[in-house]
């Protein structure tokens, strides 16, 4: 949300970017619908999310699981597979599933179903299982909190603007245009506790034109504007986020945005129970779900990369508003973004108005409940943070490798070494290629890789194998990314295969074959972002025995975030760290022996 440049954060609202010519010539295959704003202007006319056919499916699934199984157990999974393909089941099910892909107006067969299965649905708290963090790269010219919230709110207001009015350029990959309709939800927007499935809500930025911060666990708002209309500026900004520190005191108040971090269906009845405490309270409750974004100001100095991610990602749990993005300010000033911040307009402020809430019994013990299990919840969790420093990226394209490829068989080599298997992977590909396109999975333990980390744990193997092992691993990874990018991995299909069975009728022996459950409970749930503007970033676990393990790759460096709940994340640490030497060391041995049989050759030829 922050990955602004720095002539794009210094665009001012008055001037917006220039719309693209009438004459512009869309890339092949894609029309311009000229009434859908720049950013839009592609949407039409993106292609929609294919469905696989059950051949190439079954195929990729069954060399996927294969690396995870014993012969016995992969012989009774391959049996499972091809009894599915020759029956009319299976052949019912994909005529479901394109008629449903073939519907009048269906934009992308399996949006709504993963929007709520995987979010809107989950019933788990959102902090930890579902939120993610990032870490802002520091910036030395703002070290106190009020300046770094300033200069982040006014580096946003610009790309606020484009968003909303739609004038934002639309990303694309080698030329391509993606799916925009998501960046609806970046600002002026909340998800809300319903049951049995949560729902979300945008709001008019023109009507609803404030700030929340939070500090001390009080809520306050501010405008974003003059009531002449004119924004205000970083000084004016700066001004009230020192009133607001000021004005919360030193007394934290009671919590109600731990109520939040709750599991869903308690924050559901916790703030149905918070309105009928005084009708007042809902007034305050929009009044945050409305602002343009919550601005939390803990009072806390993280130092380390530990300290920073995990205050980031879980904080307290009572400074917090978990429902709504929100950047997070630190007493020493860290996170942050550089931008033209501008002076003061000579208008008077209006003091920031502090958004109370009335409690009765009822909601203190909800409180006092959430704050419980949030601290039980993140008690039992640990993070830690390896910015490896040896080589990045820049020495990876040395060796003619892609990035992400060694990045993730150097995590198949960690998890080889402390578990003595392939670790069950996910890698989350994007599919915005394709209209409200989401994600893919990256299966990245493959027959390969396993081949490849036993050569590498093998004393007696050659690098000269190894190297040409693992150009076979990197080879395969980037098919089966190119695969999901195009909506062509297996999960996502085998999902929308089961969703159409209808009440009364038989799951396929496939899905209750012990493999499937195995070969997608995700003990390493991975994804890549690498940014200049990030210092790091990460999430929680998705299985109770996994990790997350979010990473960035810089010119020179790799970082990997781990969390867990089992209790040796340090250990994977290391390994990590011992994974990423020992293949650069085997390649660079590998990449001298090949020089000396080519001058072993070059003597004979002569």
């Amino acid at each position: 949300m922050l990955r602004l440049t720095g002539r794009l954060a210094r665009r001012s609202l008055t001037m917006p970017p220039a719309r693209k010519s009438s004459t512009e010539v869309p890339p092949k295959g894609y029309a311009i619908d000229p009434s859908a704003g720049p950013m839009l202007r592609y949407q039409a006319s993106l292609p929609h999310l294919p469905v696989p056919t059950i051949s190439s499916t079954a195929h990729k699934y069954l060399e996927s699981a294969r690396p995870h199984l014993t012969p016995a157990e992969y012989a009774q999974t391959e049996a499972a597979v091809h009894a599915f393909m020759a029956s009319p089941q299976s052949a019912e099910l994909q005529k479901r599933l394109e008629a449903r892909a073939a519907e009048p107006g269906m934009l992308n067969w399996l949006s709504d179903w993963w929007n709520d299965v995987a979010y809107m649905g989950y019933r788990d708290p959102v902090v930890v299982f579902v939120s993610y963090f990032y870490v802002h790269v520091d910036d030395r010219l703002r070290t106190k909190p009020a300046q770094r919230a300033a200069s982040l709110l006014k580096a946003m207001l610009p790309f606020r603007h484009m968003t909303e009015t739609k004038e934002l350029e639309p990303e694309k990959v080698r030329g391509a245009p993606l799916c925009m309709a998501s960046y609806k939800w970046l600002f002026h927007s909340c998800r809300y506790p319903t049951k049995p499935s949560d729902t979300a809500r945008k709001f008019d930025p023109a009507t609803h034109n404030h700030v929340i911060f939070v500090r001390k666990n009080k809520f306050y708002s501010v405008p974003l504007v003059h009531p002449s209309g004119k924004e205000l500026s970083a000084a004016e900004l700066e001004t009230q986020i020192e009133r607001v520190i000021e004005l919360a005191g030193d007394t934290p108040a009671t919590p109600v945005g731990v109520l939040t971090s709750d599991s869903r269906d308690n924050w559901t009845d916790a703030r149905a129970a918070l309105i009928a405490a005084n009708p007042a309270n809902a007034a305050s409750l929009e009044a945050i779900e409305s602002a343009m974004i919550v601005v939390c100001l803990d009072d806390t100095k993280p130092i380390t990369r530990e300290e920073i991610s995990t205050a980031c990602w879980v904080g307290d749990g009572r400074n917090r508003f978990y429902d709504k993005h929100q950047l997070i300010v630190f007493d020493n000033g860290r996170s942050g973004f550089l931008a033209d911040l501008g002076t003061p307009t000579g208008e008077a402020l209006p003091a920031p108005t502090e958004l109370s809430f009335e409690l009765n019994t009822t909601t203190r013990d909800l409180i006092k409940g959430a704050e419980s299990r949030f601290d039980k919840l993140v008690g039992e969790h640990e993070l830690h943070v390896l910015h490896y420093e040896a080589y990045g990226k820049d020495a990876v394209k040395h060796f003619g490798a892609s990035p992400d490829a060694w990045a993730q068989l150097v995590k198949q080599l960690a998890f080889h070494k402390m578990f003595g298997r392939p670790g069950v992977t996910y890698e989350s590909a994007q599919t915005r290629k394709y209209q409200l396109g989401r994600t893919e999975v990256i299966r990245s333990a493959s027959n390969e890789s396993k081949a490849w980390a036993e050569a590498m744990l093998d004393p007696s193997e050659t690098d000269s194998r190894r190297a040409s092992l693992f150009r076979k691993a990197v080879t395969r990874h980037l098919q089966y990314a190119a695969w999901a990018a195009d909506g062509q991995g297996v999960d996502r299909h085998l999902f929308g295969l089961k969703k159409m069975l209808k009440e009364g009728e038989d799951v396929p022996e496939l899905y209750l074959d012990r493999a499937f459950s195995r070969t997608n409970h995700w003990e390493l749930s991975t994804s890549q972002l690498s940014s200049p503007y990030f210092d790091g970033w990460g999430y929680g676990e998705v299985v109770p025995d996994g990790y997350g393990l979010s990473y960035g790759i810089g010119d020179r460096y790799i970082r990997w975030t781990i969390t867990s709940t089992r209790g040796d994340a340090a250990q994977l640490k290391h390994y990590l760290a011992e994974a990423a030497t020992e293949l650069r060391d085997m390649m660079e041995r590998a990449g001298v022996e090949a020089k000396k049989d080519m001058g072993m050759e070059g003597k004979v030829k002569l």
